[in-house]
């Protein structure tokens, strides 16, 4: 009966040293998978997410619980989960550019009404294609793994039981915001630029015969270019925002380009 409760207390022993350390890697790793595409999204039950949390909290604990120790749990807790909560908000905004590149290519195309979206909430179906679309592509390219690996790396770029700056959170949301709109633009880009060349036109055409109804011609035209167009262009797109995203991931914290 010794050695067992000799073991019984060194397994004692070493869960009180690493619950803290786990309870603020989780609030890490919480915060940030709350807003992570694919194991964030609102259609994903909260039970499947708590349970990514907590494996996800299992892979990153190992590597950085020498560093949590003799932290206190509720001031290190805020700290933790505005670290999670920063990382998260990057990645969604690279979810959001292409749920807005959607919305600027069916407005351009005449599609905005085409099958609304079956999402939580209502998009354009071009948007809900590439939301799809670009979640399918970013966790078939590794996003659990390049994910677990940020993570990790993400206690030497905001260190257990440091305040981020302000001022510095502040410049870099409105970088990431600005990027994911011109991300977004660039996206869309197509379309806007075959919208304006065929409504010009479309134009000349209605100057120089009066008598010819042109929106009834021109309305099912636009309607199967913008579609054509999508199917061309939405692999390049895809892979615009892969590259994007894999720049994130790789340095958050890095200026966006």
């Amino acid at each position: 009966m010794i050695p067992l409760l000799e073991e019984l207390a060194q397994a004692n022993g070493l869960a009180r040293d690493w619950l803290p350390a786990a309870v603020l890697v989780f609030l890490r790793v919480g915060a940030a998978m709350s807003l992570v595409p694919g194991f964030g999204e609102q259609w994903v039950p909260m039970r499947v997410r708590l349970a990514l949390s907590v494996v996800f909290t299992m892979t990153t604990l190992p590597a950085v619980a020498g560093r949590l120790s003799g932290l206190d749990l509720l001031p290190a807790g805020a700290i933790e989960v505005a670290a999670g909560l920063i990382l998260g908000i990057g990645l969604r905004l690279l979810i959001h550019c292409l749920q807005i590149a959607g919305a600027i290519a069916a407005q351009a195309s005449s599609l905005a009404q085409l099958f609304g979206g079956a999402g939580v909430e209502p998009q354009p179906a071009i948007g809900h294609l590439l939301t799809i679309a670009g979640l399918a592509l970013a966790v078939a390219f590794g996003l659990h793994v390049k994910l677990a690996a940020l993570l990790i790396s993400s206690y030497d770029l905001f260190p257990p039981g440091l305040r981020p700056a302000a001022n510095e959170a502040a410049g870099w949301g409105i970088a990431h915001v600005s990027r994911s709109f011109a991300l977004a633009f660039s996206i869309a880009a197509p379309f806007v630029l075959a919208s304006a060349v065929y409504n010009l036109a479309l134009g000349a055409i209605n100057r120089a015969m009066p008598q010819l109804m042109v929106s009834f011609v021109g309305a099912p035209a636009l309607a199967a270019g913008g579609l054509i167009l999508l199917a061309l262009a939405v692999a390049p797109a895809l892979a615009i925002w892969r590259e994007a995203v894999e720049v994130y991931l790789a340095n958050p914290l890095a200026p966006p380009r």
